[in-house]
């Protein structure tokens, strides 16, 4: 379906993640995957989608003035909303304990913002996604860190892996936004681009 509305477009995917990866390749599309660094520094007066609007549109600035016409780059950005605090990635072990210890028993908010760039526009879409944790003992949180080692993803856990299968116990909203892409809007963005 969008491979073939695409067909003239070359869309490339800036992201690393191995997951927003093989969301997008799900809707059956090609792409090609370039990034660049970006120094991802933002006000503290930026709240929840705020924060992932910005950084998406800063990932994407990181490409100003070598898109073509025939280009479309998609940029995107996750945090964990918890107690009026962003959650990114975990800088070390200890740090994804202490996420992961703080956000037990509690529910937390994902956010995900999408940024698609041409070189006659820009727009920027985001999905919000409540998860509800189980309590988790000590040991449990020592386990997942030690055999999955969440460094790479925001809030320090991937819903897709063990802790997603133990300790979510309900979702309100989009789950792959928790993953890093909220497929269903994508979707229906690309679909009427």
């Amino acid at each position: 379906m969008l491979s073939e509305k695409f067909a003239s477009i070359d869309i490339i995917l800036a992201s690393q993640s191995p997951r927003r990866q093989a969301l997008l390749k799900g809707l059956d599309i090609d792409f090609s995957i370039a990034t660049r660094p970006v120094d991802e520094v933002y006000s503290s007066e930026l709240k929840r989608q705020e924060i992932t609007n910005y950084l998406s549109i800063l990932k994407a600035e990181a490409f100003t003035n070598e898109l073509t016409t025939r280009q479309l780059l998609i940029t995107s950005d996750t945090i964990v909303w918890f107690k009026d605090e962003a959650l990114e990635k975990p800088k070390n072990a200890e740090h994804a304990k202490e996420m992961l210890s703080s956000m037990s028993g509690h529910s937390h908010e994902v956010v995900t913002s999408v940024c698609f760039t041409t070189t006659q526009r820009q727009e920027v879409i985001y999905d919000c996604t409540k998860v509800h944790f189980a309590t988790l003992t000590e040991e449990e949180i020592e386990y997942y860190v030690g055999n999955y080692q969440p460094f790479d993803k925001a809030g320090g856990y991937g819903v897709q892996d063990w802790l997603g299968y133990a300790a979510v116990t309900r979702l309100e909203g989009c789950y792959y936004n928790v993953m890093g892409l909220p497929l269903p809007k994508v979707y229906e963005f690309l679909k009427n681009f």
